[in-house]
């Protein structure tokens, strides 16, 4: 059973199953990106930019490349579970990202059963690691998320680097909620982003989507 928990440190959550469990989710997860004929709508590519790093995460978990336990952690039962650590943004995001594609595509009641499970369990990390915090980030599980932003591997990028740069807690996953802002449709936040990507595009004469953003790689050393 694929289930998940928050990292300690409040940053994300651990997704954890058999390598069956994971081998499924990804491939339930790979029918939703990469469709070379849906490359023609503007945005799509942006998209797959985004997904394939959930998916890469998860194939490599299917693999015991991340984590692994003898067992679950509901149970002492002596099955090897493996697991992946994802942040709060990239998993929210992806979530969405998915959401967005399964309008496009034809899906069946499987690859919906596993997104409803899958959010589930994600609801219940949220809640479990800080009620509070939760409250507030839970929208952003539904449609706040304004998916038919073109450029939205940038926000998604964008918005993760800020929240780790705040180092986790319970403070800083508090405020995770107002740096998700930036992803909602004309509010001052996305718009101020939307401004600046377009600046720098005019700088660098390119467009939009093919700037990458200069993070610090320091921002990704982190505890989870």
């Amino acid at each position: 059973m694929i289930y998940t928990i928050p990292t300690k440190k409040g940053l994300g959550i651990e997704i954890w199953g058999t390598r069956d469990d994971l081998e499924y989710l990804y491939n339930i997860v790979s029918k939703f990106w990469n469709d070379p004929s849906l490359s023609p709508i503007k945005g799509y590519e942006d998209k797959n930019h985004l997904i394939s790093g959930f998916s890469y995460e998860i194939r490599k978990a299917s693999y015991g490349s991340r984590l692994t336990r003898t067992h679950s952690h509901y149970s002492f039962e002596e099955i090897p579970y493996c697991g992946v650590q994802v942040s709060w943004v990239h998993i929210i995001f992806s979530i969405a990202a998915l959401k967005y594609n399964m309008k496009l595509m034809k899906s069946d009641k499987a690859d919906i059963a596993m997104f409803l499970h899958l959010e589930y369990w994600i609801e219940r990390s949220m809640k479990g690691y800080d009620p509070v915090g939760a409250v507030n980030l839970l929208p952003y599980l539904d449609d706040a998320i304004h998916t038919g932003n073109e450029n939205l591997y940038l926000y998604m990028r964008h918005i993760n680097s800020t929240f780790f740069g705040l180092k986790g807690g319970k403070k800083s996953f508090r405020n995770l909620a107002q740096l998700m802002r930036t992803a909602v449709f004309s509010t001052d936040e996305y718009n101020d982003l939307q401004n600046f990507l377009q600046s720098e595009a005019n700088k660098h004469n390119c467009k939009v989507e093919d700037l990458e953003l200069n993070d610090d790689d320091k921002i990704y050393e982190i505890e989870w």
